[in-house]
Order: C-alpha cells, then structure tokens, then sequence
C-alpha cells in the first residue's frame, strides 16, 4: 500500500476492544445475563428467590453464561460470585417506573466507563430510546460513553430501543431495523433490540445492522420455556449473534437449566428438542 500503510501496527485501544470482544464472544457468539430489572422494572419482577442477586447469579454463572450485565451496586456486592467466571458488562445508565410517565422515555446516568475499567469489566452499556423525545439527550450520553470506552479499548454494547409514547407496535420489523441501523451507525460495537416475532424479520435487523452484531433482548417472560427457546433458535439462524435474557431466565424454576438450554443453541448449533431436556 501507499506510503506504507500495510505495515501499520494497531493502537493499543485496538487490541483491548479485540481481546475483550475475544472474551465476550469466544466464537463469534455470546450468552449475556441482564440483571437490572431492580431498577428498570422495580421489585415486582422477582420471585422469592430471584429477588436474592447472590442466589440467581450463581446460578446462571453455573449454567456457564459467557457474560453478566449488571448495574454497579449490583456488581459490587456480588463480584465473588460472578468474578474470573464470567465477563461483567457494567450498564451505565438507568430509569425507574417511579418517574411520571412522560419523562420514562429517558435514561439517566447510572455510571461510568471508569467505574467499569475500575470492577475489571470486559464493556460498557448503555440505552438509546430511538424515537424517544428525549433522544437527543441520551445521544449526548451515548458519546461521552463510547468516545471514553474507545480510549481504553472496551467495547460499547448498545441497547437500542425505539421507543416513544405515540409509537404503536414498538416490535414492528420497520421500527426495530431502523433503531438498529441508527446503533450501527452510532459506533455501537453490539447491539441489543427486540425479537421481530419471526426469524424472516429478524434476518431483515441483522441485515441493518450492517455487520455490528445483533443480539435478541429477552423482553417479557413468554408463556412457556418451549416459546422462549424457539424464538432463541430463530434469532440465530437468522444471523444473530446471540441474547441478552434476564426475565425468561430468572422468573424460571430452573434457571441454570435454561442458561444450559440456550448456550445449547447458540454455541452449539443445538435443535429446540435437543436442549429441553435441560429445562424438564
């Protein structure tokens, strides 16, 4: 190449994000828990059980889940359990159900890139409601977030979600692509979005995306473990790259078990019928 370009060796930033991407996705493909419905959704999303982080984490770092995505108070309390085990993903930005229902299309800063270099985290996290009147607000956040994990090499999981108060099917396939493709184009390393209903909509996100990996949001616990699990199996043959699950995993009797049942698929290349058994 001109002027020698070939032979230009990569930044240092370049192989921290490499490396910790590396151990986000061993092969190409990651298996996230998210636990931060404590804040998002309030208490009420919790069993008697689940409602104890040191007792669900365990069981999900035991099921062998790639990655953890926590809030810091979370992080900090429970590192024992899910430290040298699994990857942390510290999501640095929040909301409540507390607020007035108007301001709930804003996410507010919960943290930082810092804190997460600080807790040994592998990436960052943080939500954009596209569509949102607050979206411009949150862009704003979203920069300072990604221009600093860019300096320390850490990758920037995007939670893209479009979302507004007038927006009436926020799963529509048009809607979701486009909030995609906005993550994309936003410099998210991996994005987050909702499952399209078919493995045919999903192909036409991941199509959006444009190459940045795409993972399935867990979204509202289905109505049993068979639908969440197949719609699993469609986010990957259509080209996702993975999930980002809490409620479908944590609301369960078994969560470990469905943990086990999802890396089946999604590392495995597993069948639906071939991973229930984990789950019965």
């Amino acid at each position: 190449m001109v002027g020698g370009l070939s032979c230009m060796r990569p930044t240092s930033n370049y192989v921290g994000k490499y490396v910790r991407l590396g151990r986000l996705m061993p092969d190409g493909r990651s298996v996230i828990f998210a636990f931060d419905h404590g804040v998002e959704h309030g208490p009420g999303d919790f069993t008697e059980e689940s409602i104890d982080p040191r007792s669900i984490l365990g069981k999900v770092v035991e099921g062998g889940v790639d990655a953890v995505l926590l809030l810091h108070g979370i992080a900090k309390m429970t590192y024992d359990v899910w430290g040298n085990k699994a990857a942390l993903i510290l999501k640095v930005t929040g909301k409540t159900m507390l607020r007035p229902e108007e301001h709930r299309y804003l996410q507010s800063v919960f943290g930082s890139v810092e804190d997460a270099i600080s807790m040994g985290a592998e990436a960052v996290a943080a939500t954009v409601y596209w569509g949102s009147q607050y979206e411009d607000l949150m862009l704003r956040n979203w920069f300072v977030v990604r221009e600093a994990a860019e300096r320390y090499g850490m990758p920037c999981l995007q939670l893209a979600y479009p979302r507004n108060p007038q927006m009436k099917n926020i799963y529509d396939v048009e809607i979701v692509r486009y909030g995609a493709r906005a993550a994309s184009e936003s410099g998210a390393d991996m994005i987050k979005t909702y499952y399209t209903g078919s493995r045919e909509t999903f192909a036409e996100v991941v199509r959006a995306a444009a190459g940045v990996p795409v993972l399935m949001s867990g979204g509202p616990k289905t109505r049993d473990v068979r639908e969440f699990l197949a719609q699993v199996e469609n986010v990957m043959s259509a080209g996702g790259r993975g999930v980002v699950v809490g409620r479908n995993v944590f609301q369960h009797k078994n969560p470990g078990g469905v943990i086990r049942a999802v890396r089946g698929i999604v590392h495995d290349g597993k069948s639906l019928e071939e991973v229930l058994r984990y789950v019965e």
